[in-house]
């Protein structure tokens, strides 16, 4: 198929063709076979695979256009650039952009480690629990944008967890829940009868929570930029 390239960006090496359908193809440098300035307005024949156009050929006459061009003063169009390495700031400390698997898995393991050492210093370990949770909310809101979803589904598992531990404190008191010997000394009937409810959310918001975070783990990135930023991986 035909086109044209409607967009591309120098830095993450990714762009848009407007193919001859009528529909926008998302496009990486390292698709483009052989030479050539890749710019705006370019003609090109491509191969498309679903919204990704792959096999991409530089069409002459826009080949020696864009040539004159950058003769002529343009500034030459940049090859692809390799993925960045793990950007700790950037993985843990903001809400914006996307984030790979790999990213994720490594930001994983650090607030995991994180969340161990704090076990130790429990005078300390309540509020800096509540700034490890939100760097968890961070990663896995760059994690749905780079599936092409929403951030705030990553939420979801929280708010059935507290929830669950709201109806816990509710069923049970502060004073009881704060004493594990009290609990362990009721009668089982009694225990069930007076928590049941609250154990089986729970339950459930934790098969939700591991849910969510083999989702954010193994789910695949979406090809190209889309409104959350460019493709992480340089794809």
């Amino acid at each position: 198929m035909r086109g044209e390239i409607l967009s591309y960006d120098e830095g993450s090496g990714t762009g848009l063709i407007s193919g001859d359908d009528s529909l926008l193809y998302g496009f990486a440098r390292t698709a483009v076979q052989g030479e050539g300035a890749v710019a705006a307005g370019v003609r090109v024949d491509f191969v498309p695979e679903g919204m990704e156009a792959t096999q991409i050929v530089l069409l002459p006459s826009a080949t020696a256009a864009a040539a004159f061009g950058q003769a002529a003063g343009a500034a030459p169009a940049a090859s692809a650039q390799p993925a960045a390495g793990y950007d700790i700031k950037t993985a843990l400390f903001s809400f914006k952009g996307r984030l790979r698997r790999r990213d994720f898995w490594i930001s994983w393991a650090i607030l995991f480690v994180v969340g161990l050492v704090l076990n130790f210093v429990p005078k300390v370990s309540f509020l800096l629990g509540l700034a490890v949770m939100v760097l968890h909310l961070a990663v896995g809101f760059k994690r749905f944008h780079d599936m092409g979803k929403p951030g705030w589904l990553v939420v979801i598992p929280w708010a059935l967890w507290y929830a669950s531990l709201g109806m816990m404190v509710s069923a049970f008191g502060l004073s009881v829940l704060s004493d594990p010997n009290a609990m362990q000394s009721m009668d089982p009937e009694l225990l069930l009868a007076t928590g049941g409810a609250a154990f089986g959310l729970m339950f459930l918001a934790g098969l939700v929570s591991f849910g969510f975070w083999m989702w954010l783990g193994f789910g695949g990135s979406q090809p190209g930029p889309n409104k959350y930023g460019p493709n992480p991986k340089g794809e």
